[in-house]
C-alpha cells in the first residue's frame, strides 16, 4: 500500500503533534511557572512599552510593572488577613451568646403555635467540646501526614510564587526580540496572515483585560457602598477584597460572601442584619452575572451576552475550575479564529457559486370541467 505526498505530510505532521502533546503532558509541573510567567510579560508588556516611550530603560520599566503588580497583590492579601484574625476570635466567643438567641427565638415559636420548643444549649456545647477534644490527636496526625505527603506540592507551589516574577522580567528585558526570533521561524507564505491573526487577537485579549478591571472597579464600590448602607464595619475591606476577587469567577464571590456573612452575624446577631448582607451579594451577583460581565467585557471582545454565558457554563462543565478562569480569554481566542473561518468560507467557491438554473414551471393541464365547457 502506497501513500500519497500529502497523505505523508498529514501523518508527519499528526505525529508532530501527538509528540508535543505527550512531551507538554510530561513536562506540565515544570512548565507550570513559564507559563504564569508568559502570562505575566504579555500583560505588562504593554505598560513597560509606556515607560519606554517616555524614557524609562527597560529594565526598570519591568521592575516597576512587576513590583506594582506584587504590591497590589500583597495589598488584597493585607485587606482579608485581617478580616479573618479578627472575625475568628470573636466568633469562638460569640458561640454561646448565638446559641442562647438561637434557643430564646425556637422557645417563641414554639409558644407561639402552642409547643414546648427549646434547645439544649448546653448539650451542644458539650458535644462540639467533645467532637473537638475527641478528634483532637487524629486532626493533628491527620495535618502532619499532609504536611509530610503535601511538602512537595506546598514546596512547588511557593516556588512557583518565587519563581514566575523571574522569569517574567527576563521575558519583559528581550520580549521584542524572542517575539521576532518566533516570528522567523513562521514560512514566509504564512507570516502575513499569522501576523493578522496574532494583531487580531491582541487587540481582543486587550479588549477583554480591560473590560475585566472595569468590572472588578465597579463591584468593588458596589460591595463597599452597599455593606456600609447595611452598617456593617467591615464593609471596606470585605467589599473591596469581594469586588477584586471576582477576577476568579464564582470564588471570589463565594469567599466574599461567607466573610460578609459571618461579620455580619458576629455584628448584628440579627436575622435582618444577615439577610440584609445577603441581599446586597444577591443583586451583586445577579448584576455582575447578567450585566457588567456581558456588556462590559463580552460587547468589547464581541461576544453576545448570552455566548459570555454559556462559554462559562461550558467551559466549567468541560474543565471545571480551570475552564472558568479562562472561559473569556479563549472564547475571545476561538473568535477570532471564526471570523476568519467565516470570511474565508463567504469568499470561498461553495459560497459564492451562482445557484443552479431552476427547471421551467410545468404547464397546467385541463381539468375534465374545462374540456366538458
Amino acid at each position: 500500500m502506497t501513500f500519497t505526498p500529502y497523505q505523508l505530510r498529514l501523518a508527519a505532521w499528526a505525529a508532530i503533534a501527538v509528540a508535543v502533546w505527550l512531551l507538554l503532558t510530561m513536562l506540565s509541573p515544570v512548565l507550570m511557572p513559564f507559563l504564569l510567567s508568559a502570562v505575566l510579560a504579555y500583560v505588562l508588556h504593554p505598560g513597560v512599552e509606556r515607560l519606554r516611550a517616555k524614557g524609562v530603560p527597560r529594565w526598570l520599566g519591568a521592575g516597576l510593572a512587576l513590583t506594582l503588580l506584587v504590591m497590589v497583590l500583597l495589598a488584597v492579601l493585607l485587606l482579608i488577613v485581617p478580616v479573618i484574625t479578627k472575625q475568628v476570635p470573636l466568633f469562638k466567643e460569640q458561640v454561646p451568646l448565638l446559641l442562647d438567641k438561637a434557643s430564646e427565638g425556637v422557645q417563641q415559636l414554639g409558644a407561639r403555635f402552642g409547643m414546648a420548643l427549646q434547645i439544649d444549649v448546653s448539650l451542644i456545647q458539650g458535644w462540639l467540646r467533645g467532637l473537638v477534644v475527641a478528634n483532637e490527636s487524629e486532626l493533628i496526625s491527620g495535618l502532619l501526614s499532609s504536611l509530610r505527603i503535601g511538602g512537595s506540592a506546598v514546596a512547588a507551589v511557593f516556588g512557583n510564587l518565587v519563581l514566575a516574577p523571574i522569569v517574567a522580567y527576563y521575558l519583559l528585558l528581550d520580549w521584542d526580540n524572542m517575539v521576532a526570533r518566533v516570528k522567523q521561524l513562521i514560512p514566509p507564505r504564512w507570516r502575513a496572515s499569522v501576523q493578522s491573526f496574532l494583531d487580531e487577537t491582541d487587540e481582543v485579549l486587550g479588549q477583554y483585560l480591560r473590560g475585566q478591571l472595569l468590572v472588578m472597579g465597579v463591584l468593588a464600590v458596589f460591595y463597599t457602598v452597599g455593606l456600609a448602607l447595611t452598617g456593617l464595619d467591615l464593609a471596606l475591606p470585605i467589599g473591596v477584597f469581594t469586588g477584586l476577587a471576582v477576577f476568579v469567577p464564582y470564588l471570589g464571590f463565594g469567599l466574599g460572601l461567607v466573610l460578609g456573612l459571618l461579620a455580619a452575624l458576629l455584628e448584628f446577631q440579627s436575622v435582618w442584619g444577615v439577610a440584609a448582607v445577603a441581599g446586597v451579594y444577591t443583586v451583586g451577583q445577579v448584576v455582575e452575572s447578567f450585566f457588567l460581565t456581558p456588556r462590559l467585557v463580552g460587547e468589547r471582545i464581541g461576544l453576545h451576552p448570552i455566548a459570555v454565558i454559556f462559554a462559562l457554563m461550558a467551559f466549567g462543565h468541560l474543565f471545571g475550575f480551570v475552564g472558568v478562569l479562562v472561559a473569556l480569554p479563549a472564547s475571545a481566542v476561538l473568535l477570532v479564529g471564526i471570523r476568519r473561518v467565516q470570511a474565508g468560507y463567504l469568499a470561498s467557491d461553495i459560497y459564492l457559486q451562482p445557484p443552479l438554473p431552476s427547471a421551467p414551471p410545468a404547464q397546467r393541464r385541463p381539468a375534465p370541467e374545462d374540456k366538458a365547457s
